[in-house]
């Protein structure tokens, strides 16, 4: 069968099963099979696939319609214009967390020309700290996860992206391994509620890893402890960055207030959903 064919018959079987993207997903499991580009598909759409191909390429399309995500069946995501090995022991880096990014981007160059020491907890896959690397010369980034596998994913992607040499990697609970003290600290933590979480798409609720998604009955508890010991671990005026959940500014306001931080300002991602919560902490 030709490539033009495949994806549509494959796009036809995916929206069938409500998958919310089954053209995009059946263009890059198509790509992913014959180890190609998604343009080689809109250059060649009457190329023909040969029988492994093909086999791999159904095998694949069999285990989308099963809401198993892309990004786990072809073991990649993209993530700040840079590529990451994602499994599922690592949460599948999202576009709204380049909000993230972005911000302690714009904290930094407050700093100036100062080398400027920051620390990611929860790395996971490790394309936030990646993505800092990438774009701060003068940081010195240290990256906490309490999964070792989770590590292991995160130390291969740094060594992928060439950004080994700048990230220091340590394996713990939240601050548990960490020692010395930090101009920022950031970290997109688990954010849904028990509730919320079943009611999450089944991509999301049967294959990402539940203790990287749920944080108690608000989906705030994360948070409580970021704010809570995060205070200890930052220099004066230092600042502590967290990514948050549609609805939560309250909560996560109220936490902060009541705690030693100040300058308390949230950011929205580009669907107009508050998606970064930063405070400062006080003199």
């Amino acid at each position: 069968m030709k490539i033009q064919q495949l994806l549509q018959q494959a796009r036809s079987d995916l929206d069938v099963r409500g998958l919310p993207t089954p053209g995009l997903d059946a263009e890059l499991l198509l790509a992913f099979s014959i180890d190609r580009e998604r343009h080689f598909l809109y250059a060649h759409p009457a190329k023909e696939l040969s029988s492994v191909e093909l086999k791999r390429f159904r095998s694949l399309v069999a285990r989308r319609m099963k809401w198993e995500p892309v990004a786990y069946i072809t073991g990649r995501k993209e993530f700040w214009s840079r590529g990451f090995e994602v499994t599922p022991d690592v949460l599948i880096p999202r576009p709204d967390t380049e909000i993230l990014v972005e911000e302690v981007l714009k904290l930094s160059v407050r700093e100036g020309e100062k080398d400027i020491r920051i620390l990611e907890i929860g790395t996971g896959s490790g394309a936030i700290s990646i993505a800092l690397a990438s774009e701060l010369k003068n940081a010195f980034i240290t990256a906490t996860d309490f999964s070792p596998k989770a590590l292991a994913i995160a130390m291969r992607n740094a060594v992928n992206n060439n950004m080994e040499e700048k990230i220091s990697f340590l394996c713990g609970d939240i601050f548990e391994p960490v020692e010395e003290k930090f101009d920022i600290i950031v970290s997109n933590p688990p954010y849904i509620s028990e509730d919320e979480f079943r009611l999450l798409a089944p991509e999301v609720r049967e294959y990402e890893p539940r203790q990287a998604l749920v944080a108690g009955p608000e989906g705030t508890e994360f948070h409580r402890k970021l704010a809570r010991d995060g205070e200890r671990f930052l220099e004066k005026n230092g600042w502590l960055v967290m990514e948050m959940g549609a609805g939560q500014r309250f909560t996560i306001e109220k936490i902060l207030k009541d705690k030693d931080y100040c300058d308390i300002t949230f950011r929205s991602d580009y669907a107009g959903v508050e998606r970064v919560a930063m405070a400062k902490k006080r003199e």
